[in-house]
Order: structure tokens, then C-alpha cells, then sequence
């Protein structure tokens, strides 16, 4: 199922169904007077996060909602059937945004969430209502009324555990699917994740969910790359496996870049939510270097994230692994396991 993230919709709840002009004509009764029912009330549209939907592929291909009118009412002072509400399913992690993305009108953070983001309108009286002892017999009825309508945009923001951030090519997608089931694209070319994966991590006494995102470059918390919309997704995880691939010589600043990107995703929101997460700074392809090249560039590595531990919040630790070997891999998910529950 292709990815999709952001959607724009038209929603407009029901109208609600207009009230009833009737008159009663029983035989054998000599007075009959107005006996007319209410309009039933339009459906309201409701928004409900659920834990088994991953994408918002369904508000692709499908962009304006309806939800029932309700019905008119009738003689006999019976009322209108009202209209079903409207449910519109959506992954947990959805945001709910004005037209023009400034007012966040829901979060639905957590599996069952629901928001109702247009009432139906009321039903209209019927000429039942209107009755008094200056007006026994009216001949008038409310219409119903409009339902709200708006146009939302819906922006998905992954809820997961774990999230992999670094540098394209880092092995970031390597590194998920040697410790869950996920079995993501991998090959050797930058962007080769082009949506984020989600996989099951299963250590000894819990399981986590971890979210690759596709790879970072800097100016992403401006749009460019694949953009500032994967640090949104990467908001939502409690702890960041930061992936520095270990072969190449600028490993460094590529780590300060990263880290700036994520500062500054901050500033845009004015929080400090992305940048202070615990990390586990992880060196990838170990055995893509020669021993003493590797136990030369350890010490450079060690050295590096000692000081960076001070400018850094949540750094917690240094893990050199090789995914594609398998070295360290039941390592990484055991130091994994220990930072994750001594943070929560």
C-alpha cells in the first residue's frame, strides 16, 4: 500500500430535515388541528484515530464527505429520522488543520481518539410547535438547517517508540530489518527509503515499534530533501537512534548537521520536543573497515560524542554494529531495551 501522509478534504455534515405542515383529519372528530412532526437532525462527521491504519491513502482518491440529511417530519406528530454519523477512520498520530494549516483543531494521539469536526444541522420544527391559544390552527413550519462544512487538511505524524534518523545511505532501513520483521527496500543509492517503515522490535522483556524515516540532508526543517515533513514523524517517537555510517571520514559534521536540523525544526515550533529526546548514537558498517582503521577511528568516535554529550540533552550512549553482518545487533537491542526503560 503506497504511503501517504498529508491529505486535503471537503466535509459537510448533514442538514437536518425540515418540520412537517399537518393537519389532523381523524373521522368523527369534529375539531382536528396541527399535528406536525419535527425534522430529524443531520449527522455529524467524526474523525476516530484507529491503531491498524498507517496511511491516509483512503483521502487520496476520495477528497469531499457527505454525511445524511435527516428526514423530514410528518403528520401524526411523527418526527424525522435523524442521520447516521458520519465516521471517518484515520491512523493514530493524525492531526486534524485548518484549510490553510494554522489552526490544529485535533491531535489524535492515541488509538480511539475521536474529534467531531462538523455537527449536523437541527432539525426544523413542525407546525405542531407553533401552536397557542391566539394560533390554534398555524400553517407554518422551520425548515432544517444547514450542517457546518469545512475544508481540513489531515497531516499523519507516525506514532512509534524508536525512530532512525541520519544521513541517506547511512543503513537506516539495514538497521530495521535486522531487528524486526520489516522487510524495507535496501540498496546503495541515497533516498532509497522514500517513505517512513515501521517494524516490531522484540527484546526480552517488551517490544517496541520503530519508524525508519527517509534520510535527512541539510536544510530539511526547510523542505528540502524529502523534506521537513519526516521530522514530524520523528516528533512523535519517545527515543532517536541517530545512524552515522562509519566509513565515510566526515561522519562528524554530518552528525552536527543532523542535530542542527533537528534544533531548528524546534525553533519553527517553538519547542524543544525533537532535539532533547534521548539518543543512542549507533556506527554503522564496521566490517566495511579494516580492524585497525576501525579501532583508530573508535577512539576519534568516542572522543567526538564525549563532547557532543555536553551540548546534547539526551545523548546516551555509543553502539558500533555492522546490520548487514549482524555483529552487535543483539547488542544495539539490549542497549535499546536498558535507555528506553531508564527514560520513560
Amino acid at each position: 500500500m503506497k504511503f501517504q501522509d498529508k491529505a486535503k478534504i471537503y466535509i459537510r455534515a448533514g442538514k437536518g430535515g425540515d418540520g412537517s405542515k399537518s393537519f389532523r383529519r381523524v373521522k368523527y372528530i369534529q375539531f382536528g388541528g396541527p399535528d406536525g412532526g419535527d425534522g430529524g437532525r443531520g449527522a455529524d462527521i467524526i474523525f476516530r484515530a484507529l491503531p491498524n491504519l498507517n496511511t491516509l491513502i483512503d483521502y487520496r482518491f476520495k477528497q469531499h464527505f457527505h454525511a445524511q440529511d435527516g428526514k423530514s417530519g410528518a403528520g401524526q406528530m411523527r418526527t424525522g429520522k435523524s442521520g447516521d454519523t458520519l465516521y471517518l477512520d484515520v491512523p493514530t498520530g493524525t492531526v486534524i488543520l485548518s484549510e490553510n494549516g494554522e489552526i490544529e483543531y485535533a491531535d489524535l494521539n492515541a488509538d480511539g481518539m475521536e474529534y467531531r469536526a462538523a455537527r449536523g444541522g437541527n432539525g426544523g420544527w413542525g407546525n405542531t410547535r407553533f401552536k397557542s391559544p391566539t394560533n390554534r390552527a398555524p400553517d407554518h413550519a422551520n425548515p432544517g438547517l444547514a450542517g457546518e462544512e469545512r475544508n481540513l487538511i489531515l497531516q499523519l505524524k507516525l506514532v512509534a517508540d524508536i525512530g532512525l534518523v541520519g544521513f541517506p545511505n547511512a543503513g537506516k532501513s539495514t538497521i530495521l530489518a535486522a531487528v524486526t520483521a520489516a522487510r524495507p527496500k535496501i540498496a546503495n543509492y541515497p533516498f532509497t527509503t522514500l517513505h517512513p517503515q515501521l517494524g516490531v522490535m522484540y527484546a526480552h522483556q517488551r517490544e517496541f515499534v520503530m519508524v525508519d524515516l527517509p534520510g535527512l540532508i541539510e536544510g530539511a526543517h526547510d523542505g528540502r530533501g524529502l523534506g521537513d515533513l519526516f521530522l514530524g514523524h520523528a516528533e512523535r517517537t519517545k527515543m532517536i537512534l541517530h545512524v552515522i555510517d562509519g566509513t565515510e571520514e566526515d561522519w562528524g559534521d554530518k552528525y552536527k548537521t543532523i542535530r542542527h536540523e533537528m534544533t531548528e525544526y524546534d525553533a519553527d515550533l517553538g519547542t524543544v520536543n525533537l532535539s532533547s529526546k534521548p539518543e543512542i548514537i549507533v556506527i554503522n558498517k564496521m566490517d566495511a573497515v579494516e580492524p585497525d582503521v576501525w579501532a583508530e577511528r573508535m577512539k576519534k568516535f568516542n572522543a567526538f560524542i564525549k563532547k557532543q554529550k555536553k551540548l546534547v540533552p539526551g545523548a546516551q550512549c555509543l553502539v558500533p554494529i555492522s546490520a548487514a553482518g549482524m555483529i552487535n545487533v543483539k547488542e544495539l537491542i539490549g542497549t535499546i531495551e536498558k535507555e528506553f526503560i531508564a527514560n520513560e
